[in-house]
C-alpha cells in the first residue's frame, strides 16, 4: 500500500551528509582533472569549459526548482485531502443522529474508532495497520446503513448519511493515494545525481585549470547544495520527515465526538 521512494531507507540527517559528500567528491575530482590538463601543450581555454559548467548548472537548477515544486505541491495535496476527510468524517458523524436508536450508538462508537485508527497509524507510521482497520470499519459502518435504506427507499435523511458514509470512503482512497502513491520518481531523482555529478565535475575541472583551489567557496556551496536535497526528500516522504503533516484537524475532531 505504501510506495517506497529511492530514498526512504536512508534517514534523513545521512541524505544530508551523503549529498554534501557527494557533491565534494566530484569537485575534487573535477579539480584533479583539471590541475592534471593544465600541465599539458594543450590546454582547454577556462572560459570554454566555464560556459559549458554554467549551462551544466543552468540545467541543474531547472530539475532542482521542477523537483521542489513537485515535492511542495504533494505537502499541499496531503494537506487539502486530510481536511476533507475530517469534514466528511466529521459530517457522517453528525448525521448519524438520524438513525434509529438501536444503530446510532453502534455507528457513532465505530466513527470514533475509525478516527483514532487514523490518528495512530499516523503517529505511529503503521501505515499497513491502520488501513487495514479503516476497511473493516468502513464495512461494518456501511453494511448495516445500507440495509436500513432498503427498507426505508424513501427515507432523504437516510440517503443523506449513506452520502456521507460514501464521500468518507472515497476519501479514503484519495488520501492513499495523495500521500502515500504519488511520489518522485526515482528515475528524476537518477537524473538530478547523474546531472550533478557532471556540473560539479565541470566547476571543479575550471578551477584545476586555474589553478588555485577554493577552500572557502566550495564546502560552502557543496552545503547549500545538500540542504536543498535534504529539503526536497523531506518533503516528498509522508512518513518520518522533519517537515511533517499536522494532524490537528483530526485530533480536533475527535475532541468534538466526545463532546
Amino acid at each position: 500500500m505504501y510506495a517506497a521512494g529511492p530514498l526512504d531507507t536512508v534517514p534523513i540527517p545521512l541524505v544530508f551528509l551523503l549529498t554534501f559528500a557527494f557533491v565534494l567528491l566530484f569537485l575534487e575530482l573535477g579539480f584533479r582533472l583539471g590541475r592534471r590538463q593544465a600541465g599539458q601543450a594543450e590546454v582547454e581555454r577556462e572560459s570554454s569549459v566555464g560556459a559549458m559548467a554554467n549551462a551544466s548548472l543552468a540545467l541543474l537548477a531547472f530539475l532542482l526548482a521542477f523537483t521542489f515544486g513537485f515535492a511542495a505541491s504533494r505537502l499541499e495535496a496531503r494537506r487539502v485531502v486530510l481536511l476533507a476527510e475530517v469534514n466528511a468524517i466529521g459530517t457522517a458523524y453528525l448525521r448519524t443522529s438520524t438513525l434509529p436508536e438501536s444503530q446510532r450508538a453502534d455507528a457513532q462508537m465505530l466513527l470514533r474508532e475509525y478516527v483514532d485508527v487514523r490518528l495512530m497509524a499516523a503517529a505511529s507510521g503503521n501505515i499497513d495497520a491502520g488501513v487495514r482497520r479503516s476497511l473493516e470499519i468502513q464495512t461494518r459502518l456501511w453494511q448495516p446503513a445500507a440495509a436500513l435504506a432498503e427498507r426505508n427507499p424513501v427515507s432523504i435523511v437516510l440517503g443523506l448519511y449513506l452520502q456521507s458514509l460514501n464521500e468518507m470512503i472515497d476519501l479514503h482512497t484519495t488520501r492513499l493515494t495523495e500521500s502515500l502513491r504519488v511520489r518522485i520518481p526515482p528515475i528524476l531523482w537518477l537524473v538530478i545525481g547523474a546531472v550533478t555529478a557532471l556540473s560539479m565535475g565541470e566547476m571543479g575541472y575550471q578551477t584545476g585549470l586555474g589553478g588555485r583551489r577554493r577552500p572557502r567557496s566550495t564546502p560552502a556551496f557543496a552545503l547549500v547544495f545538500a540542504s536543498v536535497i535534504l529539503l526536497i526528500a523531506d518533503l516528498d516522504r509522508p512518513q518520518g520527515g522533519y517537515i511533517g503533516l499536522s494532524q490537528e484537524a483530526m485530533v480536533e475532531l475527535r475532541t468534538s465526538m466526545n463532546e
